[in-house]
């Protein structure tokens, strides 16, 4: 396989985005759609959470996500929430991981992200990575 293809027979076709949980919601956005020039693809407010996708212009996303009840109380930590591979087929995937034995954290669910729809779910590698399964539909 050459650089630049996309394998789309393998259960992750590539990335789809780095999540990241900000308590600096408006700063992050500076950054990456003023400073590095990402478009913002959607972008959201709901109930306490703010979120936003922008696209990182090779077909993959950094995610930023904000909780503003977590503002104030928490401390900063990791904020690499997760990292979601793209895929074609959420429940099929999720059926190969489980028969290998790794642990399923979400099961697929169908999400409406602002005007995306997508499926979704979730499991951990066996280094306690969070990894998600993003299909857009």
């Amino acid at each position: 396989m050459s650089y630049g293809t996309k394998n789309t027979t393998t259960p992750g076709c590539g990335f789809h985005h780095i999540s990241i949980h900000t308590q600096k919601f408006d700063e992050a956005m500076r950054l990456y759609r003023d400073v590095l020039g990402m478009q913002v693809r959607i972008q959201f407010e709901r109930d306490t959470q703010r979120f936003a996708l922008l696209d990182m212009g090779d077909g993959s996303f950094v995610e930023l996500s904000m909780n503003s009840k977590e503002e104030e109380s928490s401390s900063p930590g990791n904020p690499l929430a997760h990292f979601a591979l793209a895929t074609h087929d959420v429940r099929g995937v999720i059926e190969k991981l489980r028969a290998a034995g790794y642990p399923i954290t979400m099961e697929p669910k169908d999400i409406q992200l602002g005007t995306l729809p997508a499926s979704v779910a979730f499991f951990t590698g066996p280094s306690g990575e969070s990894v998600e399964l993003f299909q857009e539909n």
